[in-house]
């Protein structure tokens, strides 16, 4: 086995939240100078600067999963992460078909730039991503699972956009849960009993260079999405720990 330090929840200047130096090559040191080896770039409902982050990171040993953070109908933030561009391609396709068609309001939302591995500037992604798409949370959960993802409520102890405070449940079929940066695992499940019993992860929600936690180590034989879930299932002597600093 190899022991991965994982931050799977990464934005991009992507995302209309997320701070102008993230761009590839940045996100790519920042991750490094930190010791991990393992991120996921999961923009909002997007995936166009996948390839960027993935081609700043080759040969540097750092694993880029390709991911989304999709906002389902129920205002849900869902991971949806991806061994595959194509994958990814697939259900980017599938949410442009069901994502409202707004515009972007720069000013009040900020840009969302497509970039290449340099950090330059190629487009202005002119529809708003942070809305919610036509898809309820299981449904989406199924269609990515469908594809070879994992589907991850993301940040399930928060208010906004979290899985408890909008459904104050967990659905069934789930096979890993996202907390927040602001708890422990043992702090989440006394102060969320719903959550006991399901496997944790805990991710930075990064969208500035100094949001990366890297408080998840994957012990597993390789970076995919089925090795992921066996480590934080504890399934064939693939484990899953929290750490810090």
């Amino acid at each position: 086995m190899k022991a991965y330090r994982a931050e799977l929840h990464v934005h991009t200047v992507l995302s209309p939240c997320a701070g102008v130096e993230m761009i590839p090559p940045l996100i790519v040191r920042e991750a490094l100078q930190l010791g991990l080896s393992l991120i996921a770039i999961t923009d909002h409902n997007a995936t166009a600067n996948i390839a960027a982050v993935m081609q700043a990171a080759k040969g540097t040993g750092l694993v880029v999963l390709p991911g989304m953070e999709l906002q389902t109908r129920e205002e849900v933030h869902l991971l949806c992460l991806f061994d595959t561009l194509e994958q990814a391609a697939e259900w980017q396709s599938r949410v442009d078909s069901l994502l409202p068609d707004t515009p972007n309001n720069i000013e009040f939302f900020g840009e969302q730039f497509v970039v290449d591995a340099t950090g330059e500037f190629i487009r202005r992604e002119e529809r708003l991503l942070i809305n919610s798409v036509a898809l309820g949370l299981e449904t989406a959960a199924g269609l990515v699972r469908s594809l070879g993802g994992l589907a991850i409520p993301a940040h399930v102890d928060r208010k906004a956009n979290g899985l408890l405070a909008n459904l104050g449940l967990v659905p069934p079929g789930f096979d890993v849960l996202e907390i927040s940066r602001h708890l422990t695992p043992p702090e989440a499940v006394e102060k969320f009993p719903q959550l006991r019993g399901y496997p944790l992860i805990q991710s930075g929600d990064v969208h500035l260079l100094d949001g990366f936690l890297g408080s998840v180590k994957l012990e597993m034989e390789k970076p995919c999405i089925a090795e992921i879930v066996k480590a934080v299932k504890g399934l064939n002597e693939r484990k899953a720990s929290f750490v810090r600093g």
